[in-house]
């Protein structure tokens, strides 16, 4: 017996399509029931390979008194944040307020007739334990108190939907932001990279690329050196796959050792980005180039479909047999201690303990997870025996082994033959901000590295997405087996601009790179499309979506979070289109969106990278108007707020000029001295 979930095009939603719960899709019907019946909506908002949404889905949501708890006392709704993360931003925010902390599953009590919350947690076991009061339990204890403490249940939602108009109403700036709150916010994000010695360690790429970003300014703290070792720690940490590639989620503890094992698309896409920047910033340390290798072509043989878009993520979970009720974390990745000593020779068991944490005791419940020690090259030795584990993984050598067909489900998983160890599930959905996310990585890659294999695949990714995501002049967030779904939001909009911006840049940089289409005629496009559908005129900024009554706000998202916020991302873009182009509105709409944040860039720096990097481009963007084969000489460089152009009115003696806002350096007759003007301007 299934519920309504059985037929959505979320995996995440299925999943929970044969719990007794009874279901809903966020939906108009869903929330006039609610009404109608006076019952309290249960909010659960979740993703596909989220560890946590996994085990509560297999235990609370599973129970049949649980269920029948709540199918009479509640309208259960669930919702996938990949598809829905406007209304995931906006509970998470009001789940902080309530409880001071956030994360998934996200699970928050609505009144039925404001859908306001008046309560909210995350995971809750069936039974109480963690120090967690059980699920049925909180159930009734919030039904009792709906019914009756309606006064403090109005105090409650009051407050909630206060503080929530407070955080959308944001006091604009008479001018933009100076120099002294770039320097300061800068600064503020250098020190979140100094490591704390305890807790989780994230890769906080939209923290780490606004501090390398101002590595020219005069910091108080060395940006290289803490720069340089969020790469190296995500290099040669757990967090990295060493064996198949791609980059987990985050790690448990302070030593980048044990990793959360899912593998999302957008980290792999930031890190690769990052990892390249910090190559063309003078940090060439083999282990990066290895890293950003080995997740291309993870990415070609697992997460590309046959149309050359990239699927959204790989479960952290997965059954170590078919007969396994419930999924292992991290069973596909680690290795037990006698499966290294049978499978690998004497020599390359001893050369993999010399280079990675490699001890019978293990890392990680007994099994190991592989953790380098150094940066420079392995030996043949080693390599030798990450492609034994490699064949062992996967069944085939990685030399042989092209594409590796996702497991669509749990199913799948279970009943597919596998070769070796069965796969985590893969979420096979495009997310068009996601994608923008890796194309941009891969084409900063491309240029850093002059490899026209990362071009190619970002631009077969980039191509399928102009041809499909779009119905007639909107441009749609999801795309289900080549059908789109769900109109775009501003993360989709900013950052597919920026991928457009990037893949402009890169084809310029990358001696023989071959495509048809006009990137920068293409982000022009879908620049007006963005302003046209969600500028805020009154305010300033970006909407996430357009106004729809199921929203409790319309948020203009400056907060950066596992991706980049929308405004600063877009702030950054609206600069280079104005530098390329010489089309001064789009500074002017830079400028407004700054001030529009200006009091949250001089105030909490700490929550807006993004926005401290658009700053940064608005105050020192640089355009380098070059002749052709100049421009690949000067872009494997690091010049963080510099976009390059080719020029046809130059003299016969010139090859280049350097612009910065309404000023042009002399013209350069050598390339030498293009990149000495670039190294003497000073930010500002």
């Amino acid at each position: 017996m299934t519920n309504r979930l059985a037929d959505s095009p979320s995996l995440y939603l299925r999943k929970h399509a044969e719990n007794p719960v009874d279901w809903w899709p966020w939906c108009d019907e869903a929330l006039e029931r609610a009404r109608a019946d006076d019952k309290p909506i249960f909010l659960s908002i979740g993703y596909s390979s989220c560890h946590w949404c996994t085990v509560m889905e297999g235990e609370a949501f599973s129970d049949e008194a649980i269920a029948s708890y709540m199918n009479a006392n509640f309208i259960p709704i669930k919702v996938d944040r990949e598809e829905r993360p406007d209304i995931d931003s906006i509970y998470m925010q009001v789940l902080q307020m309530l409880t001071g902390q956030g994360g998934w599953p996200l699970n928050v009590m609505l009144h039925p007739e404001t859908r306001v919350p008046f309560y909210g947690g995350t995971y809750f076991p069936l039974e109480q334990k963690y120090g967690r009061p059980g699920f049925l339990q909180v159930l009734t204890t919030l039904r009792q108190f709906y019914d009756t403490e309606k006064a403090r249940l109005a105090e409650i939602t009051e407050a909630v939907m206060g503080n929530l108009h407070q955080g959308a109403q944001l006091p604009e700036t008479p001018a933009i932001p100076s120099a002294d709150v770039l320097y300061a916010g800068l600064t503020t994000n250098a020190k979140i990279l100094i490591p704390s010695g305890q807790g989780t360690c994230f890769p906080m790429i939209p923290y780490a690329a606004a501090v390398l970003g101002g590595l020219r300014f005069d910091l108080e703290l060395d940006v290289a050196h803490l720069c340089g070792q969020r790469g190296q720690d995500m290099a040669l940490g757990g967090i990295y796959d060493h064996v198949g590639g791609g980059f987990h989620r985050y790690t448990v503890d302070p030593s980048w050792t044990v990793p959360h094992f899912e593998k999302m698309l957008y980290d792999n896409g930031m890190i690769v980005e990052y990892l390249a920047d910090l190559w063309a910033s003078g940090q060439r340390e083999p282990a990066f180039e290895r890293a950003i290798a080995l997740t291309h072509t993870w990415l070609l043989r697992e997460m590309t479909a046959p149309d050359g878009y990239f699927y959204a993520a790989q479960d952290a979970d997965s059954f170590v047999t078919p007969n396994d009720i419930e999924p292992e974390e991290g069973a596909f990745y680690a290795w037990p201690y006698k499966t290294l000593e049978s499978a690998l020779t004497a020599d390359q068991l001893n050369a993999l303990a010399n280079a990675f944490a490699v001890t019978p005791q293990g890392n990680f419940e007994g099994q190991i997870v592989l953790q380098r020690f150094d940066l420079g090259p392995l030996s043949s030795e080693v390599e030798s025996a990450l492609d034994q584990l490699f064949t062992l993984r996967y069944g085939t050598p990685a030399a042989e082994l092209e594409t590796f067909p996702p497991a669509i489900d749990n199913q799948a998983a279970k009943t597919q033959t596998w070769p070796r160890r069965i796969p985590p599930v893969t979420d096979t959905k495009l997310i068009v901000a996601w994608n923008s996310l890796m194309i941009s990585g891969l084409a900063r890659a491309a240029t850093v590295l002059q490899n026209l294999d990362y071009l190619a695949t970002a631009t077969t990714a980039a191509e399928h997405i102009r041809q499909h995501q779009w119905i007639g002049s909107q441009l749609h967030r999801l795309g289900y087996d080549g059908v789109p779904r769900v109109q775009a939001q501003s993360e989709d909009y900013a950052l597919l601009i920026k991928a457009f911006l990037d893949l402009h840049q890169a084809s310029l940089a990358t001696p023989g790179s071959k495509t048809d289409t006009d990137w920068l005629t293409l982000a022009i496009s879908t620049q007006q499309e963005f302003d046209h559908l969600l500028w805020s005129a009154d305010q300033g900024g970006y909407f996430s979506t357009a106004a729809g009554e199921d929203l409790l706000v319309q948020e203009r998202p400056y907060q950066d979070s596992a991706t980049p916020a929308a405004n600063g991302v877009a702030v950054a873009n609206l600069v280079r289109l104005s530098l390329l182009t010489d089309n001064l509105n789009y500074l002017d709409r830079a400028d407004r969106t700054l001030q529009a944040f200006g009091t949250v860039l001089e105030q909490i720096p700490r929550a807006c990278p993004s926005l401290l990097a658009g700053l940064n481009w608005f105050r020192n963007g640089t355009v380098v108007k070059a002749v052709a084969d100049i421009i690949p000489k000067l872009a494997a460089d690091y010049w963080p707020t510099t976009v390059f152009t080719v020029s046809n009115d130059l003299s016969a003696d010139a090859v280049g000029m350097v612009c910065r806002g309404t000023t042009c350096l002399a013209v350069a007759d050598s390339v030498d001295k293009l990149r000495q003007q670039l190294q003497t301007l000073r930010p500002r």
